[in-house]
């Protein structure tokens, strides 16, 4: 540090601190970093509804940008960060074989995503540490790389129009992640989700509405000593088939997060976050060759944020089935 500038340290180094506990009483940013394990808006149109027997390939570009003013604070790393913009751009690909025989009288499938791309990350000011005490404003970080893996099991029932699904997802922590950098794709952690949903579908009047509740139960972070707390997530759709092939309508999403983060590194206490999204989609069914597929879309706008970014997320998603034509389980009017 040049000699002018040592006699102002401490007086910063106090008021950055006053800032910055002034900031988390208003609010810090539930789940370690501001984020959830749950890729919001994950299930839409059709969620429970059986799939094709044998092997099907989910290829879904996913963006998203939030942020969260100066008034928001979070702890990453042991470090107290102010301010948040955040970037994301990835890419998702899903093979997931779906079984004809029947599992208690339901669909059995199982699936593995392996995510690849962009996390970007701007904070408005960090204080480091005690042990390391340090100030530093607008700093910027971004990281391009593969991220964890998510094993998918679920079940699908189908009773005339009511289609119904349990499944259960997991955060299996094999991507990078440094936990000394600001923005990082993979999230250090182990993460365990399950949930129930249901699928109304009348497929000769062209009508859909699903809904699909989960929780997330977060495993401490050995790098940073941060549990998570407990998260609930909520989506729904609606849509209409306008043509035989082509359909149009809106999607939702909700989520809450119901118990407080904890643990040594859960410096900035106990706060609770939530989130609200919704928006339109748009999907299109068509064949391939002799194999079935559909190209899909969706966007969200995020509003009633508390103790987290919030933004606008989209979608885009492309499904093709190569299992056996003909043998998918469709309901009947």
């Amino acid at each position: 540090m040049p000699r002018c500038c040592k006699g102002a340290r401490m007086p910063t180094l106090l008021a950055a601190a006053i800032i910055v506990l002034v900031a988390g009483r208003q609010g810090v940013l539930a789940d370690e970093s501001g984020t959830s394990f749950w890729l919001l808006g994950t299930y839409a149109t059709q969620a429970a509804v059986p799939s094709d027997p044998g092997l099907s390939i989910d290829a879904t570009y996913y963006s998203a940008g939030a942020s969260a003013g100066r008034s928001a604070s979070f702890a990453r790393g042991g470090r107290i960060e102010v301010g948040l913009d955040t970037a994301s751009n990835y890419i998702l690909v899903t093979p997931t074989y779906t079984f004809e025989p029947k599992v208690l009288g339901g669909q059995f499938a199982f699936g593995v995503t392996a995510l690849w791309g962009n996390y970007a990350s701007t904070v408005s000011a960090n204080l480091a540490a005690p042990s390391g005490a340090s100030i530093s404003g607008a700093l910027g970080d971004s990281m391009t790389a593969f991220g964890d893996l998510f094993p998918t099991a679920s079940l699908k029932w189908n009773s005339g129009v009511n289609n119904f699904m349990a499944y259960v997802t997991a955060n299996v922590p094999v991507g990078a992640y440094d936990v000394n950098r600001q923005a990082t794709v993979g999230m250090g952690r182990w993460a365990l989700d399950g949930g129930l949903g249901y699928t109304w579908f009348h497929e000769s009047k062209g009508l859909e509405f699903s809904t699909v509740a989960g929780l997330t139960y977060n495993f401490m972070n050995p790098y940073t000593a941060y549990q998570s707390g407990i998260d609930l997530h909520v989506e729904i759709s609606a849509s209409y088939y306008l043509t035989e092939r082509f359909l149009a309508g809106a999607a939702g999403y909700f989520y809450q997060q119901i118990t407080a983060d904890s643990g040594p590194g859960a410096t900035l206490g106990p706060f609770i976050s939530r989130v609200a999204g919704v928006g339109p989609q748009l999907g299109y069914d068509f064949a391939l060759g002799h194999r079935s597929a559909s190209l899909s879309a969706r966007g969200y706008y995020e509003f009633a944020g508390q103790n987290r970014p919030q933004g606008w997320t989209a979608w885009l998603t492309f499904v093709v089935s190569l299992g056996v034509p003909g043998q998918k389980a469709t309901p009947t009017p």
